[in-house]
């Protein structure tokens, strides 16, 4: 078989995997999607409970639609907010299906690599096409590819509790007492969990402030509900967005909210802390305790939102050119890393920044950020629009860029500095110029 008639092989079949295949196929290639759990979206189901900050018409890539159509699939109304669980059932799941056996669940890929070579070899490399190792429920496969997408995501792979990027001391014992993504309050068992306990949650990010907001509600209904919000940075900064600038009106909204969760004295911020260790008690409560010695009052229950990192073990045999830092494309980090700037803001980018050393392999989606925050399913979309442009040979379509990308409302120089910058003073070095700092008391929000 000639290498241009073997598949593009698409890894997960999230969002971004979904259409990358609906933009392959529309361009007349055979795609084929392998993904390891047992549906479509399956890790967006695992936080089914989490509303976006994206419109349904921020969700639907193009050429997915276009797929859709002829199924008679309705879309949703452009302007409503769905919670993961939507957009899993209402939109991913169907795509998958208009795919039809092009998706194959239950597919784990374990190995990439290219056929008869391993990384060190440079002999004829670029002419033998790529060898996907997979495992299924039967055993073992060998899939043979022209071209390699990965969008396989991050969300198996959570950032530790540790303040240095490992697991602090403790932490894998206590693991029955530390949750790594925003607790489904609404499940009564899980909701008992928690009410009337004192609990840690650690992180910054988006993830964060939706569950401080949970739990904010939590308190106001279970007394004795108290949460200690762990923040490594020196100060608050930033954390709360851009509320009325952010041009995602949900996601303004978000940091507003969570500042009024604030302000209303149910969270206790504690700036400065990173985690070094967890010591458990006789009476099965948990104590914190940072690098710098400081230990916080007794916890009942450590909620640890810190993000996440990419799982490139499977691709140990091929050759990548990613960021030192970030583990994200070289040639992307710049434009993401959260340590030279947290504008939030990030350029349209495609097929250019995203190709790897090893031809015709990509990383597009989640897994293309590595570890970098704040990631939206349009620049997915138009990821996996110029990849599959630049796998067609239409290299004109894969560095024209299509897409224009909401900004956060917020450019307050380095997203990671410890030291509070003076009032609307932008850091040396940061990405754009001065803005006017959010107040704490944010104005009501009307819940969801």
């Amino acid at each position: 078989m000639r290498t241009d008639e073997l598949p593009v092989l698409v890894i997960g079949a999230g969002p971004s995997g979904l259409a990358a295949a609906a933009h392959l196929l529309g361009r007349g290639l055979n795609p084929l999607v392998l993904e390891a759990g047992p549906s479509a979206g399956a890790s967006v189901r695992e936080w089914h409970h989490v509303r976006l900050f994206s419109r349904w018409g921020e969700l639907v890539d193009p050429a997915a639609e276009k797929l859709l159509a002829p199924t008679g699939w309705q879309a949703p109304d452009a302007d409503r907010y769905p919670t993961g669980a939507d957009w899993a059932e209402l939109y991913l799941q169907p795509l998958a299906d208009a795919l039809g056996d092009r998706v194959r669940f239950g597919a784990r890929v374990v190995g990439v690599t290219r056929r008869g070579r391993d990384r060190v070899v440079d002999a004829d490399r670029d002419i033998e096409p790529l060898m996907v190792h997979v495992t299924t429920a039967g055993g073992e496969e060998r899939i043979t590819a022209r071209a390699v997408v990965d969008a396989s995501g991050t969300w198996t792979q959570p950032n530790p509790l540790g303040g240095d990027g490992l697991p602090a001391l403790g932490e894998p014992a206590a693991a029955d007492r530390i949750a790594y993504q925003v607790p489904d309050l609404d499940d009564p068992a899980v909701r008992a969990r928690y009410a009337g306990r004192r609990i840690a949650v650690a992180g910054a990010g988006h993830s964060a402030l939706t569950a401080l907001i949970a739990f904010a509600d939590l308190a106001e209904h279970a007394p004795g509900t108290r949460v200690d919000w762990l923040l490594r940075r020196g100060s608050i900064g930033n954390t709360f967005g851009g509320g009325d600038a952010d041009q995602l009106p949900a996601r303004g909204a978000l940091g507003q909210r969570a500042a009024q969760a604030v302000a209303a004295g149910h969270i206790r911020a504690v700036a400065g802390f990173r985690t070094a260790a967890v010591h458990p008690r006789p009476d099965g409560r948990l104590v914190l305790e940072a690098v710098d010695g400081r230990r916080l009052d007794a916890v009942d229950e450590v909620v640890a939102v810190t993000g996440f990192r990419p799982d490139l073990s499977f691709l140990s045999e091929i050759r990548l050119d990613l960021d030192p830092v970030l583990q994200a494309p070289r040639a992307l980090a710049p434009l993401i890393d959260p340590n030279m700037h947290s504008c939030g803001t990030v350029y349209p980018h495609g097929a250019v920044e995203l190709a790897q050393p090893e031809t015709d392999v990509y990383l597009v989606g989640m897994k293309s950020y590595g570890r970098a925050p704040t990631f939206l399913a349009l620049t997915g979309y138009e990821q996996v629009r110029s990849v599959a442009a630049a796998i067609a040979g239409d290299r004109e379509a894969a560095e024209r860029v299509e897409l224009v990308l909401p900004e956060t409302g917020v450019c307050t120089g380095g997203g990671l500095v410890d030291e509070p910058e003076a009032e609307g003073q932008a850091s040396p070095g940061g990405c754009c110029g001065p803005i006017e700092p959010i107040a704490l008391a944010a104005p009501a929000i009307a819940r969801r």
